[in-house]
């Protein structure tokens, strides 16, 4: 993939444009980085994860620290973009997983289905609707702010 450029006609800088199946200094796609997340809520560990998605050991290590150290705020924020798309929150709120992690990622695929569901977009996949809603800022260093 090669992300096109365009110039802003404020600033006059230029951005790289990246689809929503695209994270920001991401090489791989995010419906791959999602589905080591999921491996790894589901209790696979890095080099597992690495084999079956056929991506290098360092590279999905990097995933799973990234994720873990920012795990409980990502929860926070796609749990509160859930509550917001969902018609009956209560239905669709996911239940407390064995860990932070699993927490986060069963926020993201409890706001994928309400997103799913609010827009009427039935085959949608989950990772590419959470990366549109951060603005592929998923694994980004400085997202989500930190909560002062």
């Amino acid at each position: 993939m090669r992300p096109r450029r365009a110039r802003c006609t404020n600033c006059e800088a230029t951005h790289v444009l990246l689809p929503a199946a695209a994270l920001v200094r991401r090489a791989d796609l995010a419906v791959v980085v999602g589905s080591g997340l999921e491996l790894a809520a589901a209790g696979w560990g890095h080099r597992r994860i690495a084999e079956r998605l056929g991506r290098p050991i360092s590279t999905v290590r990097g995933w799973l620290r990234c994720w873990s150290r920012r795990a409980g705020r990502v929860a926070a924020v796609f749990t509160s973009l859930l509550v917001a798309l969902a018609d009956d929150p209560s239905v669709v709120l996911p239940t407390p997983a064995a860990s932070v992690v699993g927490d986060a990622v069963a926020a993201v695929v409890g706001f994928a289905a309400a997103a799913r569901a609010r827009l009427s977009m039935p085959f949608a996949p989950t990772w590419r609707l959470a990366s549109a809603a951060c603005h592929g800022r998923l694994l980004a260093p400085d997202w989500p702010p930190p909560v002062i």
